[in-house]
């Protein structure tokens, strides 16, 4: 395969946001209202991909002016594969900003990583084929035409082990229901408290820092226009172009 080595310039950005949190830590709400402000507030523009058994209508309302974003029901199986399609007809359907909630599911839920690694013997995991799976799906994250606010469950996390002949059990705080890595291969990850009034940063670059990294008070409207500011801020480049560059980089990760 050819490459070209080039001189670089800040173009085609686009960013993939990951918001973890228990139930109730408001990732549904900052993520629509987040992505709101990054499609310029063009409701049209917004996409929710909603695993959780339609409870994202619930949230239907909370755009200004009464303007309603775009949603798809997504029900099981939800294998990885699953997933890829999904986004690829959000792109299809004009979308620019897309908010999946949740991507757990892709991992432990049914049709998910946990399932296919253990569909032949569960005592020996083909954790190989699930990952491999895992992988590609988070190409098309990755690759896609469309700005993404991923939505993670998390839950704590505690640590077994014997000391001195006794049970120990350590706790390890939050942990992302996921792929170990998946929250740092995002441009910036965030894990919610406090229904959104605070945040433990991950991951953010220091060129966003003021925006998804502050740590405390909600992620609004105003926070998604600073994003679509700072992506905006490099060298113009045609839409259409990189949409049919990211279905075709997508394609090829199936081995079309």
């Amino acid at each position: 395969m050819s490459f070209t080595i080039e001189q670089a310039s800040r173009e085609g950005a686009k960013v993939v946001i990951g918001i973890a949190g228990t139930s109730g830590s408001g990732k549904t709400y900052s993520a629509i209202l987040l992505g709101y402000g990054l499609a310029n507030k063009k409701s049209s523009k917004i996409g929710l991909l909603d695993t959780e058994n339609r409870r994202g209508r619930l949230y239907a309302d909370i755009l200004p002016n009464g303007e309603k974003f775009m949603i798809a029901d997504f029900f099981p199986p939800f294998s990885p594969q699953r997933y890829v399609d999904a986004i690829h007809k959000f792109e299809e359907a004009g979308v620019s900003v897309l908010v999946i909630d949740s991507i757990s599911h892709s991992w432990e839920g049914i049709g998910g990583c946990e399932e296919i690694a253990t569909a032949g013997d569960p005592k020996v995991p083909r954790w190989n084929k699930a990952k491999l799976e895992n992988r590609r799906m988070m190409n098309a994250l990755l690759q896609s035409s469309m700005d993404i606010i991923v939505c993670v469950r998390a839950r704590e996390k505690v640590k077994v082990e014997m000391v001195n002949g006794k049970t120990v059990f350590t706790p390890l705080g939050l942990h992302p229901i996921s792929e170990k890595n998946l929250p740092y291969e995002f441009t910036a990850s965030l894990m919610m408290h406090d229904q959104g009034r605070s945040q433990d940063v991950l991951k953010c670059p220091e060129a966003i820092r003021s925006i998804m990294g502050r740590g405390n008070d909600y992620l609004t409207i105003n926070d998604g226009l600073a994003l679509r500011q700072w992506i905006d801020g490099g060298k113009p480049v045609n839409r259409e172009e990189e949409q049919a560059r990211a279905l075709l980089a997508t394609a090829a990760e199936s081995g079309l």
